[in-house]
């Protein structure tokens, strides 16, 4: 149970409730992202050979098609004002990495 403690502390979480109401967000999108994988996958390749090239899009685009099942989840999950602040903080990392990268450049 020390997990459970530790992310419910990270994520200033309230209570228990909430904190399954959360996993439950997370576990309800995985499974969302896993059933339109199929039909995604079928479309775009032939008899389910993926190229890496197909690949490489396919994460580009599912992420933000997950981070928007998330959110969705997290409304109706009553747990909107988590998730917005997650995803907020996401996208703080993906922009510190990026300027990180043009640091580098800069040098």
């Amino acid at each position: 149970m020390n997990w459970i403690n530790r992310l419910k502390e990270k994520w200033k979480v309230k209570n228990s409730g909430q904190f399954v109401l959360i996993l439950i967000a997370f576990a309800l999108t995985g499974s969302t992202v896993l059933i339109i994988k199929k039909p995604i996958v079928d479309y775009f390749t032939v008899d389910g050979e993926k190229s890496t090239i197909f690949t490489i899009i396919y994460f580009i685009c599912i992420l933000p098609i997950y981070n928007i099942i998330l959110l969705l989840y997290g409304s109706l999950l009553g747990q909107f004002d988590f998730f917005w602040n997650y995803e907020k903080k996401m996208i703080d990392r993906f922009r510190r990495k990026k300027k990180k990268g043009k640091e580098i450049k800069n040098k």
